[in-house]
């Protein structure tokens, strides 16, 4: 993918002929499935200050930092990649970076009716962006991404630099925020992590004509359906042509596999389109397209928004992006996770995300793509992205790779109208943002009741994780959606099960039939927690368990203080554990998925298949082979 600029059509002429190929780009371009011809990342040097004392706003630090230092972007200023490393309490920070000519170039401006967009991929926790002292966009959320036009300000510019300001807010004391891992002590404890705060993925620049494409949706058409025909809505940025049209043409390598065009209502803001793949209605060659871990096909797609010509004339091109897509379905029926129809035995491993170089934020484009690969070489085939919303390219790299992916709200930590407004709204913008990826097969919007802890006997409570549970299928009815994985859960598609017991053959018998079935779901989980609540009953949906193992191993000793749910002397011990742990699900009857604890070590928990450097703890392949039993 090029962000040079020299191979960008300018946005009065684009066409798909202009476009790469978006299954086979490189894994730099921030929002892998909607590309244009050209983009400029705005990563590396900012100025930066802290805001201790919040007069930022009141001495108009909006048009320019007055003594600021230098952080990296997009790291966190917690991390020692940003350059700042500062790990204390600072609930404001500030940025700034002026616009220059090479980052217009690489962005594709150039056309004067055009629009210049300017895209931060996550800031958290709440943001507002002003360019040349002019308040441009604001944003809540810390995990999702946003836009604002910068256009106004780059023509007032001319052939000036336009100054752009962040101001990033995160109160590490607010239980209310949706924060997933981070810690509210000045120094990790438990199961917490150090904070990320402000910008901590990529922010970049991107040129677009008047009107736009601005946002793709594919979802698998409802039903069996869904392995031959896909329902995409492109959203529309400024108002249409008369005589407009959405023109799509899907291909797999050389091949059209569809051609669809639906005209654009006068006054649209969405286009749904139904692309039928015609080359799969002989059931007999259904496979040969479909998407999952064991064959990650990826079609290509051009989007393209046309206006109709003079009589005789073919239509103009307006704008032109490329995505891709997977053939697949993922749902629940018989007691079973079904892929693509067939029962899938789900081998998944926690993945919290965390480098100790960069925290949140990946510490480059490349280790993204290494992390999905490590999870590969371990023997698993998803990974549960826990209370974090991953980096796109994460996502790009399991679609192109073969890697089933949960994905996961960050928790708050009370109960409040506050915090109910602020991961109900977050929550659906994750959803809208990560749908079309074939990678994604399950929603998980609670974590062991964080957040509503008195789930189990509160009925306002028990009426918010039924809600969130219901909003996320009406948001997207073809994946199953997890209640409040771990325990206490309601109208859950998987009853879902963490259990921490480090002996296999103790493990063994608490999922070995039916009747051990029964005794789970109808009572107290291994936690001491009801599996169901709220008058919840067994609909027979399958069995997971979505936490177990954790157990704590340092080759050679190292960190003070380090812990897992237990322990191993040495790496044989160790490996003799994960075997007979795994040789307990293996036996069960009923379950239909594991997810083992956790890929890698992460701050004082040492209970990683990899240390922290991403470094195996024992040879990959006895890792392997503990995992898959030898079978994978």
């Amino acid at each position: 993918m090029s962000t040079s600029g020299s191979d960008a059509a300018t946005p009065s002429t684009r066409s798909s002929s202009a476009l790469p190929r978006a299954s086979a780009q490189d894994g730099t371009h921030p929002r892998p499935q909607m590309l244009r011809a050209a983009w400029a990342s705005l990563d590396g040097p900012w100025a930066f200050r802290h805001d201790d004392d919040d007069v930022g706003l009141a001495e108009g630090w909006a048009a320019g930092l007055p003594d600021a230092g230098e952080i990296r972007v997009p790291f966190p200023p917690e991390s020692s990649a940003s350059g700042v490393e500062v790990r204390g309490f600072h609930p404001v920070v500030w940025y700034a970076r002026r616009l220059t000519a090479d980052d217009l170039a690489r962005a594709g401006a150039g056309d004067p009716s055009g629009r210049v967009l300017l895209h931060l991929g996550a800031v958290d926790h709440s943001a507002r962006v002003w360019v040349d002292g002019a308040l441009v966009g604001e944003h809540v959320g810390g995990h999702t991404p946003f836009v604002v036009d910068v256009t106004a300000a780059v023509r007032a510019a001319g052939q000036g630099e336009p100054l752009v300001v962040v101001r990033a807010e995160d109160d590490p004391h607010d239980a209310a925020q949706p924060r997933g891992k981070q810690d509210w002590h000045e120094e990790p404890h438990g199961i917490w992590y150090h904070r990320t705060t402000g910008i901590w993925q990529t922010v970049w620049l991107e040129a677009v004509p008047a009107t736009s494409v601005e946002h793709l949706r594919w979802l698998p058409a409802p039903g069996a359906l869904g392995r031959s025909a896909l329902d995409l809505t492109v959203r529309l940025r400024g108002r249409a042509p008369a005589g407009s049209r959405v023109r799509v043409v899907l291909r797999h390598d050389d091949e059209v596999l569809a051609e669809v065009a639906q005209a654009v209502r006068p006054d649209a803001r969405e286009v749904d389109l139904r692309v039928p793949v015609a080359g799969q209605r002989n059931g007999q060659a259904e496979h040969e397209l479909t998407w999952s871990p064991e064959t990650p096909r990826l079609l290509d797609a051009v989007v393209a928004l046309e206006v109709a010509g003079d009589a005789g004339d073919a239509p103009r091109p307006v704008d032109a992006v490329s995505s891709y897509v997977g053939l697949r379905t993922a749902e629940v029926a018989h007691g079973a996770f079904l892929l693509n129809g067939h029962p899938y035995d789900v081998r998944s491993v926690l993945n919290q995300g965390y480098w100790p170089e960069s925290h949140l934020a990946a510490p480059s484009p490349q280790a993204l793509r290494r992390e999905v690969e490590l999870v590969r070489e371990l023997g698993f085939t998803a990974c549960r992205v826990h209370q974090k919303v991953e980096d796109p390219r994460f996502l790009f790299w399991a679609d192109r790779l073969g890697l089933l992916v949960w994905g996961e709200a960050p928790g708050a930590y009370e109960f409040s109208a506050r915090a109910v407004h602020r991961l109900v709204a977050e929550w659906m913008e994750v959803v809208d943002r990560d749908a079309s990826h074939p990678c994604v097969v399950t929603w998980v919007p609670f974590n062991e009741s964080w957040g509503i802890q008195q789930v189990r006997d509160d009925p306002a409570q028990q009426a918010y994780a039924r809600a969130l549970t219901d909003l996320t299928r009406a948001l997207d009815p073809t994946r199953p959606v997890v209640c409040n994985d771990g325990w206490e859960q309601q109208n859950t598609d998987i009853a879902t099960v963490h259990d921490y017991e480090g002996d296999g053959a103790v493990l063994a018998p608490r999922y070995a039939d039916a009747a051990a079935r029964d005794r789970l779901l109808g009572g107290l989980g291994p936690a001491g927690r009801p599996m169901l609540v709220g008058g919840a009953a067994d609909a027979g949906q399958p069995v997971m368990l979505t936490e177990f193992g954790g157990i704590s191993f340092q080759p050679g000793g190292g960190r003070e203080g380090a812990w897992g749910y237990t322990a191993a002397e040495d790496a044989g011990d160790w490996t003799a554990r994960i075997a007979a742990l795994y040789d307990a699900v293996r036996a069960s009857s009923f379950l239909a998925g594991s997810c083992y604890t956790q890929l890698t070590d992460t701050e004082q928990e040492t209970n990683g298949l990899l240390d922290a450097q991403r470094r195996p703890k024992a040879p990959v392949e006895d890792i392997r082979r503990a995992v898959t039993g030898g079978a994978g």
